[in-house]
Parts: structure tokens; sequence; C-alpha cells
């Protein structure tokens, strides 16, 4: 299997609301056809890109959100995540 490339630099500085917001907006280009193929074939390449990030920022989320405890007193804390 081989490793999935790296987030592109710009792509991993967006927010997940931002890289949202652009994958939904190449979704819908792609979806019309109206692009030619070399264009389709980056917006693609892009959106993957996209879909990655968004899910990465998803986890990290998860994680913390997994992270939060109830101490036997019943008052809510957290734990420090570790994402490796």
């Amino acid at each position: 299997m081989m490793a999935e490339p790296a987030i592109p630099p710009d792509v991993a500085a967006l927010s997940f609301e931002d890289a949202l917001a652009e994958l939904e907006r190449i979704v819908r280009q792609l979806e019309e056809g109206r692009a030619k193929l070399d264009d389709a074939i980056t917006s693609y390449e892009r959106g993957t890109s996209l879909r990655r990030h968004c899910e990465t920022k998803l986890r990290e989320a998860q994680a913390k959100v997994d992270r939060i405890t109830v101490a036997a007193d019943g008052s809510i804390g957290a734990e420090p995540v570790r994402i490796e």
C-alpha cells in the first residue's frame, strides 16, 4: 500500500470550516462538469487534500472530546491528549 502524500502547507493552514467550504465548492464544480480535464484533475487532487485535512481536524477534535473526564465527585475535567 502506498503512503498518502503530505497535505500541502496551504491546505494544512486552513481551519476546518474554511477547508470544508472550499471542498464543497470543488465538489459543486466537479458535479457541474464544465471544467477542462486538466482543471478537473487538479481540483480533484486539491479536494483529496482538503478531505484528508478535514478528517485530521475531526480526529483531533474527537480525541479532545474523548479525554474529557468526570471525577468521582461529579466535577468535569480534561486530560491532556497526545495526538500522533
